[in-house]
């Protein structure tokens, strides 16, 4: 529809967009004449000879899709672009607000067509892959039954070639010749045995099948216009100037994205001296951001550019933009007095004060730790600047064969520490290809600290990423208990691996 607006071409006339010499797109005439998606340009044009065809171009599809996801954005704020011609969001709001899934299908479609001038087609699912699969045929699958509505479909549907994604056309190939012609049969397969013989493309894709998602939903970035700014005559060079404007702007840009029903959880602070030098930063923050909340940060930010950044000259011109926004209603509380604080007045001052500290010291100043998926103690902890979302790094619930047993150790090294693990005799304490001990430890010594092993519980094989040569690994866990002179036990978590003992944790 872009290349055949840009073109000034006729609706009768069928057309197609090529990408690499492969037909990603067509219209409904050149469908009517046996065109699909897939083919190669030569096919197609042998087909329909009368087909014309336009080069691939994101730029001019992005720019005729804009006033379908502006229009979209009217209506259901918080969308995403995944790319030109499919938006995606999130249908709780507009159900909620219309009564029903039929309802706001019905009111967006009529919206888009008067605001854009094309027909939209609009599905419900569960997951962007399913809902993009159901917006195909116009359904609306209830929650709860996106795996049934995707069982029945044929496996190339997870071959979109306006994705690119050659991978996942190879892959479609080899699942068919193996006899998984349906989603389904696809999503029966174990996932071990999908990641063992095929890779993480291939458990990505299965991942789909299986009515789950590749990855979380992302927010779109919000339009220029709701950014504000103002400009400072005379320059701002003290902070309490600075704090007293900041106010004010923060108030303009609450009041702006409560218009549309929106609040800011990424707030982008822009500033200018009068000598040309530009600062940015931007702050994130886990929950939607009041007015307070914003100048607040603004503040912060100032006062450390003020006095850490050794500015030639004052603030002229102080901009902010939301870099991420959510739908308002997050920010209500309930009615009763204390809803929706999950933190006391103390717990509030304090992260008051982190936020302050990065402000003056950078966003990586404050860290929290998230506990994520793993096998190692190491590997299942993931550090996040303060205010940041807490993902962690690999999924917690999915299986961990070898994953480390309750309870993980207090300690954790970045790094393991080198040990020695000795016999009676003084020896190294070796383990076996079968990851048994060849003699029982007698002494540990970490630290130049020596102590006598009372204890111990293992060997773990550990046969770590066999399949990647770079990051393979090949050991053996065993946790220790020793005692120290003065009569103290310490409990250690060893490793061995290349023919060395190394502490990767301590018990306390």
């Amino acid at each position: 529809m872009a290349a055949s607006a840009e073109a000034a071409l006729q609706p009768h006339v069928p057309a197609a967009v090529v990408r690499s010499g492969e037909v990603v797109a067509c219209s409904a005439v050149a469908r009517a004449e046996g065109v699909r998606r897939g083919m190669r340009r030569r096919a197609a044009q042998g087909q329909c000879p009368e087909l014309v065809v336009f080069d691939y171009d994101e730029v001019r599809d992005a720019r005729f899709f804009e006033p379908v996801a502006a229009a979209v954005e009217e209506l259901a704020p918080g969308i995403e672009v995944v790319r030109p011609g499919l938006v995606v969001v999130a249908a709780r709001g507009p159900v909620g607000y219309y009564g029903s899934a039929e309802q706001a299908a019905e009111r967006l479609v009529d919206h888009v067509a008067v605001r854009a001038e094309v027909e939209a087609q609009i599905g419900f699912a569960d997951g962007l892959f399913a809902a993009t699969l159901a917006a195909h045929r116009g359904l609306i699958v209830p929650p709860g039954k996106t795996r049934e509505f995707l069982a029945p479909l044929g496996i190339h549907v997870l071959d979109q070639p306006a994705e690119g994604r050659a991978e996942r056309a190879e892959l479609v190939d080899l699942l068919r010749r193996l006899g998984l012609r349906t989603l389904g049969a696809f999503a029966a397969v174990p996932e071990r045995d999908v990641a063992t013989r095929f890779g993480r493309q291939a458990v990505l894709a299965h991942r789909l099948a299986a009515g789950l998602e590749e990855r979380p939903r992302s927010r779109r970035k919000p339009p220029p216009e709701l950014s504000v700014t103002q400009h400072f005559d005379p320059p701002v060079d003290r902070v309490d100037s600075a704090a007293f404007a900041a106010k004010g702007l923060a108030e303009r840009l609450h009041t702006g994205l409560a218009d549309r029903g929106l609040a800011c959880t990424r707030l982008g602070i822009r500033a200018t001296t009068e000598n040309g030098e530009e600062l940015r930063r931007v702050w994130r923050c886990a929950d939607p951001l009041t007015p307070q909340g914003i100048a607040d940060r603004v503040r912060w930010q100032l006062d450390g550019w003020l006095t850490r950044a050794r500015l030639t000259s004052g603030i002229h011109v102080l901009q902010l933009d939301p870099e991420e926004v959510v739908d308002a209603t997050a920010l209500q509380l309930g009615l009763w007095p204390g809803a929706g604080q999950d933190q006391g007045e103390a717990a509030e001052r304090a992260a008051r004060a982190m936020v302050h500290v990065q402000g003056l010291l950078g966003p990586d100043a404050v860290l929290t730790p998230v506990l994520g998926g793993g096998r190692g103690p190491v590997e299942r902890v993931r550090l996040v600047p303060w205010g940041d979302e807490r993902t962690p790094a690999a999924d917690p619930d999915q299986p961990w064969p070898g994953q480390l047993p309750a309870p993980s150790p207090a300690t954790v090294f970045a790094e393991p520490e080198p040990v020695a693990l000795l016999d009676e005799s003084g020896a190294d304490v070796v383990v076996t290809g079968y990851a048994e001990l060849v003699v029982p430890p007698h002494r540990i010594v970490h630290g130049g600290q020596a102590r006598r092993v009372v204890a111990w519980s293992g060997p773990w094989p550990v046969d770590e990423r066999w399949w990647d040569k770079d990051a393979a690994m090949r050991g053996a866990r065993l946790q220790v208990l020793g005692t120290a002179p003065d009569g103290g036990e310490l409990a250690f978590l060893l490793i061995r691996a290349g023919g060395k003992w190394s502490v990767e944790g301590v018990y306390d």
